[in-house]
């Protein structure tokens, strides 16, 4: 299995189809769809443009969707949520779909789409990602980070570190690092893993959500590893469901 790790969308070559592809966004986009899936939602539909996005959603009755996104950390006028993991609890979400759109996270997702297989990975479902790969092993894997507005993420490359670390430890002989970014990556998690809240809120993005308000509940349960057992699959291009 050869790990590629990379910063940003606009980093992934072109006109290559990994077998399989996990993006990234520690604050918050990837730890809400993980939470939002794992608290019932039928399925979360990502956009990157808000036109696309609205018009796709009045394909569905107004009970059974929830319009969910932010530009620059905040909520979109006229959606029902913003990019909380806290906001997606099981009495909002539960058997609706989400259709979401986020500065970053949904601009990753657009473009590593027609990857043959495609999950998303927040720090809280670290390790089902890990397993699912483990045992699936595909050839060439993609980690793909999403940034902020085209520029690189403290967070998302600690988060990547932390996947790396365990598909190293469980296949030796088959996972190796393929490129520098993934090693620097590796060297952030050994350098923070004991402390992931204190580097998420040391990161340019997580000091910019701390200057927008109070986000001290956001912090704690994006930084909480382990403790989700939902992989986000994608099943069709866009549309992510619990696997």
């Amino acid at each position: 299995m050869k790990l590629f790790y990379f910063h940003v969308a606009s980093d992934v070559p072109q006109e290559i189809k990994p077998d399989a592809a996990v993006v990234i966004d520690v604050l918050r986009a990837t730890t809400t769809i993980a939470w939002a899936l794992n608290n019932g939602a039928e399925a979360v539909q990502t956009f990157e443009d808000l036109n696309e996005l609205k018009q796709s959603s009045m394909e569905w009755p107004n009970s059974q969707r929830i319009l969910l996104g932010e530009r620059g950390g905040k909520c979109i006028d006229g959606f029902d949520l913003g990019n909380s993991p806290l906001g997606v609890s099981a009495d909002v979400v539960k058997n609706k779909r989400l259709f979401m759109s986020t500065t970053n996270g949904t601009r990753s997702l657009q473009r590593v789409r027609h990857a043959k297989t495609l999950f998303t990975m927040s720090l809280p479902n670290r390790k089902a990602v890990a397993e699912r790969l483990i045992k699936e092993k595909p050839k060439v894997l993609w980690i793909l980070g999403s940034g902020w507005e085209g520029s690189y993420s403290l967070e998302d490359s600690f988060a990547a570190g932390a996947l790396a670390s365990v598909l190293l430890e469980n296949l030796t002989n088959l996972a190796k690092v393929a490129n520098d970014e993934l090693t620097s990556a590796l060297a952030l998690w050994h350098q923070w893993k004991s402390d992931p809240e204190a580097l998420l809120r040391t990161a340019t993005h997580g000091q910019r959500l701390i200057g927008i308000g109070n986000h001290d509940n956001d912090f704690k349960c994006c930084s909480e590893l382990d403790n989700l057992t939902v992989v986000p699959t994608q099943v069709e291009p866009g549309v992510l469901r619990a696997g």
